[in-house]
């Protein structure tokens, strides 16, 4: 298991012994967000400090950092089955990386159209869609193989929190601080059209997953 902190510090647990195993303490400010690559062997982090971090869990070094985006980095995935990274930044871009080139990773496209700064980046698990959600309620969905806007889904005037893709890769849901879980189905001709709206929080939804 690793967990990110406020302390500026990732902790790498082992549950076999119920203790904290690593400590890696690069950053130099709060660290937003975590995620294993699907080998195992590598975690990617995201930080206030402007960049995110490819830590090697065998040297526990850090392995390259990325370096780009102007304003804190919120959110960082890596794309399912691949070396590249996706991450979402408070200067309301979202980026993706390659971490094969060397050992400062390039950025291989950002993408531009949110007017608030982004919270939070998913990618369904064929890696064809990606879908970016901002402090203003709006949730961007971007062709993957182009790297172009799909279409816009307005879940304002609240902050869309969070998302997640189903299996299939055709329901976004999207965690609103409105206190409500809003569902799209891309299957359909209205794709920007809600689909759904699940209520029974009493205060902002900060994160979803699917089974």
């Amino acid at each position: 298991l690793a967990t990110s902190s406020g302390d500026a510090t990732i902790k790498v647990w082992d549950f076999l012994n119920s203790c904290c195993s690593a400590t890696l303490s690069d950053h130099s400010l709060a660290v937003w967000s975590v995620a294993y690559h699907d080998n195992g062997e590598f975690l990617v982090s995201s930080s206030m400090d402007q960049t995110a971090r490819l830590w090697d869990l065998q040297t526990l070094k850090c392995r390259s950092t990325l370096r780009g985006h102007l304003d804190s980095v919120n959110h960082v995935t890596f794309v399912p089955f691949t070396n590249n990274v996706l991450t979402c930044s408070a200067d309301k871009t979202v980026s993706l990386w390659d971490l094969r080139c060397d050992s400062n990773s390039v950025n291989i496209n950002t993408l531009f159209g949110h007017t608030g700064a982004c919270n939070h980046v998913a990618i369904d698990l064929r890696a064809q869609t990606i879908a970016s959600s901002d402090c203003e309620g709006t949730v961007i969905v971007w062709d993957m193989r182009t790297m172009t806007e799909r279409t816009r889904l307005d879940t304002g005037p609240y902050p869309a929190n969070k998302m997640a893709f189903d299996p299939s890769g055709t329901v976004l849901a999207v965690a609103s601080d409105d206190g409500a879980l809003k569902l799209y189905n891309f299957n359909t001709k209205e794709e920007d059209k809600m689909s759904r709206e699940l209520k029974g929080h009493k205060d902002g939804v900060l994160d979803v997953v699917f089974d």
